[in-house]
């Protein structure tokens, strides 16, 4: 893989469908990060080793411009720090559907979110061994 290609955060990455989010909110576990809940589930190997979903919820951050803002960074983070996550993954055989829900009622910084980011990608690869 190229450097060029490992950094991307493409629309394969994302977890979409109605089913397979129902579930993954009814079947998957969780643990708390703040300010991130992660809902994690297991499922068959595919071709992408790990499906992620963000969700700012309207209740914490009212204002539109704002929750995308929050939505821009947490991406980018996970973009940034995905590898370790993929590469425990790529020892394993199946894939990884989870959810980052925003916990915190203010606007964060990138510099606050990455390290929590990087937190959360180490507590799931402590929890997939």
């Amino acid at each position: 893989m190229t450097t060029e290609q490992s950094f991307s955060f493409s629309k394969k990455e994302r977890l979409c469908g109605e089913i397979r989010i129902n579930e993954l909110f009814s079947k998957g576990k969780a643990f708390t990060v703040f300010p991130f809940r992660v809902i994690f589930c297991r499922k068959e190997k595919d071709f992408m080793p790990a499906k992620i979903l963000i969700s700012v919820p309207k209740k914490r951050i009212k204002r539109a411009n704002l929750r995308n803002t929050v939505k821009r960074r947490i991406r980018e983070a996970y973009r940034l720090n995905k590898h370790a996550l993929y590469s425990t993954l790529a020892t394993k055989d199946f894939s990884l559907d989870f959810a980052l829900l925003y916990l915190a009622n203010e606007v964060l910084d990138f510099s606050k979110i990455e390290p929590k980011m990087i937190e959360v990608t180490e507590s799931l690869n402590k929890k997939l061994r």
